[in-house]
């Protein structure tokens, strides 16, 4: 299958690999609707195409692999009731799925900034590689939001509390960083992946892997070393009690983390803590996709999320206003309502199972 110049995701045959380039460099290959579209189709195309053996993902540009949804759709979308973004995140949530049960081998190539939606289209594939270069993060709290695309699993199940705090901080993580906590499998330094990209054509992802990849030790990780704060000051039951340890331990590390959630929305915490705990517990991918489904259609209905983008993106003021604007005001039925079954609506996926 072969796309024109312009498109927004190229794709073609090469050797024994498909090749799916995001190509939207100058938003840092942002994923609009059709992009996702796209990389669904011929996802489904190439599962059952002889040719190709193994699928291979890669960004436009110098900057990353992907910066994450296009976040001025959804402000703008929101504003209009939210139709447009549901069918989006209902999409993008059933191209997650996809990639995780893909029948061959998906090599996401993580290079540079790998934020959101970008996460989603990489960090469930069967071969996640990242550089030194690589800015792995889930930002959505910084924005009125709630972390999906199968992300709330991945901070779930990292080590400890690491993905609480990369949650409710909107923290990045490096190369080193993202192997550790579960979201990458390999690191290939940058000098070498051109190579390592182009003899994926030739030999099994796994020889690819073999031949260019470098071990990663715990120790080369910086967010591994700050473990036994992070485990401690997490481990509580509310985001009150988190900033109340966070800012009695004494680090100075844990009283920027206090300062950096602070600053992020309140409803937005306290639904995230509680869709991580909930996906704890949940059996499957697909239950947690089910459940980052119900909460992004409530998150849309939030004033949070528009003022969000509005202070970061849109007027770039860096001055939000949140709705409401403490979290002793977010109600545990506020937070519930986040959680509650749509109907007809769902997604559904769990029930197929």
């Amino acid at each position: 299958m072969s796309t024109q110049p312009d498109d927004s995701v190229l794709a073609r045959k090469d050797g024994r690999v498909g090749r799916l380039t995001l190509n939207r460099p100058r938003a840092i290959n942002a994923l609009d609707h059709a992009m996702v579209r796209r990389l669904d189709a011929v996802l489904a195309d190439w599962a059952v195409d002889q040719e190709v053996a193994a699928v291979v993902v890669t960004g436009a540009g110098e900057r990353g692999l992907c910066a994450g949804g296009d976040i001025r759709f959804f402000h703008d979308d929101a504003k209009l009731g939210g139709a447009g973004a549901r069918a989006f995140f209902r999409d993008e949530y059933l191209l997650n799925h996809r990639i995780a049960r893909y029948p061959k081998p998906y090599v996401a190539v993580m290079d540079g900034l790998v934020l959101g939606g970008g996460v989603g289209v990489s960090a469930h594939g069967s071969v996640r590689v990242v550089t030194e270069r690589t800015a792995l993060g889930m930002p959505e709290t910084a924005i009125g939001f709630v972390p999906d695309v199968g992300g709330s699993r991945l901070l779930a199940l990292a080590p400890g509390e690491l993905g609480t705090h990369l949650a409710l901080t909107a923290g990045r993580l490096t190369g080193a960083d993202a192997v550790y906590c579960g979201f990458a499998d390999h690191l290939v330094p940058s000098d070498r992946l051109a190579a390592f990209t182009r003899a994926l054509a030739s030999v099994e992802p796994a020889d690819a892997v073999g031949e260019f990849a470098v071990p990663v030790e715990p120790s080369e990780s910086a967010i591994a070393a700050e473990r036994e704060w992070i485990d401690h000051c997490y481990a509580a039951d509310t985001v009150e009690e988190i900033l109340e340890r966070l800012l009695d331990c004494g680090l100075p590390q844990a009283k920027e983390a206090a300062e950096q959630i602070l600053a992020k929305s309140p409803t937005a915490l306290k639904v995230t803590l509680a869709a991580l705990r909930r996906a704890r517990r949940l059996p499957s991918l697909e239950a947690v996709l089910d459940q980052e489904y119900r909460v992004s259609w409530a998150g849309l209905e939030s004033p949070d999320l528009v003022e969000g983008v509005r202070a970061q993106v849109v007027d770039k003021d860096r001055n939000p206003r949140w709705s409401p604007a403490t979290l002793a005001e977010v109600s545990p039925a506020e937070v519930e309502r986040h959680f509650a079954e749509l109907g007809e609506a769902e997604l559904g996926l769990a029930a197929g199972v």
